[in-house]
């Protein structure tokens, strides 16, 4: 548990560095980030449901579900993103890109679950390190598949209007600035 207290948090700073790295955006790394309460909230919901305890196997899957998260999360925010560099409005490339990219980030969730419901009903040796993980997964992939085809595109939505808006005040201040010279 010693080494995993260093491991997650470098795995957050690295997966919020490849976003940035991505999207050239803090705002965007951070919006998809945010997609790790929502699996880790499924995880820990799944655990307590189940009996299970927090483990170095339930840990290990944690760090595995992040990864299938934010691969959702990229995968609907990139979609957006290039919609709206092609002209589409905010609300058009949120529904048009949710629409295209439910079905990717549906099927990315269920095979990541099915292949590892073998884990779930295992008996044999290793099962106590097959199980933890893989309830820690189902459960976190329930909750943060649903949260994020909700909730990127909410958050998606706020970032773009206010970054618009920004941009609308900084124009009207040059125009401003050009037609009333001091």
């Amino acid at each position: 548990m010693g080494h995993l207290a260093l491991i997650v948090p470098l795995t957050i700073g690295a997966i919020f560095f490849l976003l940035f790295l991505l999207f050239r955006s803090l705002r965007y790394a951070a919006m998809i980030i945010t997609v790790l309460p929502f699996a880790s909230m499924g995880g820990i919901v799944a655990l307590f449901l189940t009996g299970e305890y927090l483990s170095v196997p339930a840990s290990v899957g944690f760090i595995a579900l992040w990864g299938i998260a934010v691969l959702n999360g990229v995968v609907l925010v990139s979609y957006i993103s290039s919609l709206r560099a092609d002209g589409k409005t905010v609300n058009e490339a949120i529904i048009e890109g949710t629409g295209a990219r439910l079905r990717p980030v549906l099927m990315t969730a269920t095979v990541a679950m099915l292949g590892l419901i073998p884990f779930l009903f295992a008996t044999g040796p290793g099962s106590e390190v097959q199980r933890p993980l893989a309830i820690v997964v189902i459960g976190g992939l329930i909750t943060c598949t649903l949260l994020t085809l909700v909730v990127l595109p909410v958050m998606y939505a706020l970032i773009e209007n206010q970054m618009e808006r920004k941009r609308e005040r900084a124009d009207a201040a040059a125009l401003a600035a050009t037609s009333h010279p001091t």
